[in-house]
């Protein structure tokens, strides 16, 4: 199992909720190195912590492997501002050492150009009514703890995880409708900036497909899909789903590269 990519991208992880899982994506981390990490938005959540989210140690553990990252495997960070974490407006863009904070970014690899945004920019409902994201934020709040309690119920039945709001999603025609056009309207961005594909997150909605022939990225979500988009070395993507993960295996690929390192270079891999 590789563990070891040119680039890994996550977004959605709403640092600041009940739902962020912070303990796992810091698990996640731990387990690859990567170049270059991308952190596409929504990261913080502060649309919650100024209503009723509360910042926990588990939440700044993430940035502290971030930073670990940064400084033993000189991985560059780049952090692109999401609707969630808007408050960073005030500062775009920023560059301090190898981390900087954009508002969106054009990525090349392999020959290929990339359009790497959140998503929310080309959201009429985030941009123009606000007021009606808010309401849409706070249902999504809501079918999360109703989606909590269905997934207790199913765990001591012994059954598998359930995704509420992606079976909603999946079944209610607007929102069907809704992510067909988000995602038709970001690929003729893309092809507008003369990029060979688009790579988002916003819709918490994991994918990867063509669309007109403009490749499409989704990287989904840290609430409940809890998925990344990772580049190899050869500019190959995929996405990872931390729920499919063989840590016991990605520990013992770990055991077994360390063996064939020097000692004066196995450093920079802590």
């Amino acid at each position: 199992m590789e563990t070891d990519f040119k680039t890994i991208i996550l977004s959605d992880i709403h640092l600041g909720t009940k739902g962020s899982k912070a303990k796992e994506v810091v698990r996640f981390l731990k387990q690859y190195h990567c170049e270059n990490l991308i952190l596409n938005g929504d990261i913080i959540d502060g649309w919650q912590l100024k209503k009723s989210g509360s910042w926990k140690r588990k939440h700044t553990r993430v940035f502290n492997r971030i930073l670990k990252m940064v400084d033993s495997n000189r991985t560059r960070v780049f952090y692109l501002r999401g609707n969630h974490d808007d408050f960073l407006d005030q500062i775009l863009p920023l560059e301090i050492g190898r981390l900087s904070i954009l508002k969106d970014m054009i990525y090349e690899s392999h020959g290929r150009r990339y359009f790497i945004t959140h998503g929310d920019v080309f959201d009429n409902i985030t941009t123009n009514l606000r007021w009606i994201a808010y309401l849409g934020d706070i249902g999504y709040t809501f079918l999360l703890w109703v989606n909590t309690q269905v997934n207790l119920y199913r765990r001591k039945k012994g059954l598998p995880y359930f995704s509420l709001s992606q079976y909603v999603k999946s079944k209610v025609k607007s929102a069907v409708t809704y992510i067909d056009d988000f995602e038709k309207e970001l690929c003729k961005i893309a092809k507008s900036k003369n990029c060979d594909g688009i790579i988002c997150g916003h819709i918490h909605k994991a994918e990867i497909r063509n669309i007109d022939g403009i490749d499409y990225y989704n990287s989904g979500d840290w609430v409940e899909t809890l998925s990344a988009l990772a580049e190899d070395h050869e500019g190959n993507w995929q996405l990872i789903y931390y729920n499919e993960l063989d840590f016991s295996q990605l520990n013992n690929n770990k055991v077994v590269k360390m063996k064939d390192i020097p000692v004066n270079q196995a450093k920079k891999f802590y």
